[in-house]
């Protein structure tokens, strides 16, 4: 977004961000393991390649330095305050402003607010009973201790999905035991994800870069399969779901863990998780793979259902994020005093990720049903952020002075979302993050060129938007 408005030619705006640097979910996650499962060559921006990944698939170290690297090769240091955290943004019906207050009680003015605030940024903590009364070490991987001794020790790993299986994979080798409390258990697509990037594919990027942007838009243009896998119960959807049972029963050979790692649901109704050595480690001596119910916490391990006593050390709480938080806890209220909680009584919802009712002058990016399971998330971001510089744009030329989307147009395009997911392997009977707290699957239900169509140029029907006649410098 920064980089967008940048080029468009604006000047007055700043970013606040929370964490001590950049990159989002890059910055706050660092447990031992993290991989990004899309191939690198895809997972950057389009206006800013990088020749030399490391890995056909990044650890997550280098994709937090890729970031740091784009806001220094863009000169965007100077547009970022870090460590500052927003407590409050109120929408002032007279003035047509926006206020903003940080956790130091500073207060900012501006025209316009975007909410690029991502999905997986508020750690989701079981209520478990006893947890506080562990006398060991207790981690959850979003929050991880980087002095944390994990070598040599018993530890016990709670939750599935990508970050799980990843942390598993990762601490079993050195581990005196390790145990996986698998409630759900994940279909685990294989894939060498630690397969390097050869040198000489990012020499020859380097020299001639355009080859790199080639192998970028055929990539973006190859991975239109994925909306298709997802949206429509095809053979293509059919092979991928075979290949992830065949990639259980081809590595797991012992029919009684293999039932246990066989989940009662279709391949790719969850975030699909991609891995080349969680099976091996699960399989491993000093590994154990437990089912049964967790009771609670002892001050010296965790007893199941079953009345057994799981002796542990150390605790890892892979149990992932509160995804339909978004800018949450944040507290933002909009025209009429209505607050964003009010507004979301029956969970998130937005008009094309981008806008929501009642909140005048305030944009999202990647925000309610943006494609995390389907889509690049570096491409919608980017056509989401120059979807919000042609509002902007119009108030720097005095057209409007506040723009706010209608209900109308919003319900509307929910109903449209409602009736595409009805097709979708995410609607097939599984219990995934992807449900908000009201049942509604919170993601996007078409095509990209259908997001592309969507957010090419706004519609002003769907908008109510007061026009001005002197030209304003917008801050945002």
């Amino acid at each position: 977004m920064a980089y967008t408005l940048q080029r468009a030619g604006f000047s007055r705006f700043q970013v606040l961000e929370k964490g001590s640097d950049v990159g989002g979910v890059w910055h706050w996650n660092r447990y031992p393991g993290l991989t990004c499962d899309v191939p690198s060559q895809l997972y950057q921006f389009g206006f800013a390649p990088k020749p030399d990944w490391s890995s056909i698939w990044a650890s997550g170290p280098e994709i937090q330095k890729y970031h740091r690297d784009v806001v220094e090769r863009f000169g965007l240091t100077d547009r970022i305050r870090l460590n500052t955290t927003v407590v409050s943004a109120d929408f002032d019906d007279a003035s047509g402003r926006w206020t903003i207050v940080t956790d130091s009680g500073e207060q900012i003015g501006a025209d316009f607010v975007i909410c690029a605030t991502g999905v997986l940024h508020n750690p989701a903590t079981p209520d478990i009973p006893g947890l506080d009364e562990f006398g060991g070490e207790v981690v959850h991987t979003a929050r991880w201790d980087d002095a944390l001794e994990t070598d040599g020790k018993r530890i016990a790993v709670i939750g599935t999905g990508s970050t799980g299986v990843q942390v598993v994979s990762a601490l079993q080798p050195a581990a005196q035991s390790l145990t996986h409390f698998v409630r759900s258990p994940q279909w685990v697509l294989w894939a060498p994800m630690k397969l390097r990037q050869p040198r000489i594919v990012a020499a020859a990027f380097t020299r001639m870069p355009g080859l790199q942007n080639r192998l970028y838009d055929m990539m973006l243009w190859g991975s239109a399969i994925l909306p298709d896998l997802v949206i429509h119960d095809t053979w293509r959807r059919r092979t991928a779901q075979l290949y992830a049972r065949l990639s259980l029963r081809g590595q797991i050979r012992n029919r009684r863990l293999r039932e246990d790692l066989t989940p009662d649901y279709q391949p790719l109704c969850k975030r699909q998780v991609i891995s080349g050595t969680y099976y091996r480690a699960v399989r491993a001596a000093n590994a154990e793979l437990v089912t049964d119910k967790i009771d609670r916490i002892t001050s010296n391990g965790i007893r199941t259902a079953d009345g057994r006593e799981h002796p542990t050390d150390v605790i890892v709480l892979a149990t992932g994020f509160r995804a339909h938080d978004y800018m949450r806890p944040m507290r933002v209220t909009g025209r009429d005093g209505r607050g964003l909680d009010q507004i979301w009584a029956d969970g998130p919802r937005a008009y094309r990720m981008t806008a929501i009712p009642g909140l005048p002058n305030l944009f999202t990016v990647l925000g309610p049903n943006s494609p995390t399971g389907s889509i690049s998330l570096q491409y919608s971001a980017e056509v989401t952020a120059r979807y919000i510089v042609e509002w902007l744009e119009r108030f720097r030329r005095g057209e409007l002075d506040t723009v706010e989307v209608t209900e109308e147009a919003t319900a509307e395009f929910n109903r449209q979302v409602a009736e595409a997911m009805v097709p979708t392997v995410w609607n097939t009977g599984c219990n995934s993050w992807y449900f908000t707290e009201g049942g509604n699957i919170d993601l996007w239900p078409f095509t990209r060129s259908t997001l592309t169509t969507m957010l090419k140029t706004p519609d002003d029907a769907h908008f109510h938007f007061e026009c001005i006649t002197s030209t304003v410098s917008p801050t945002a």
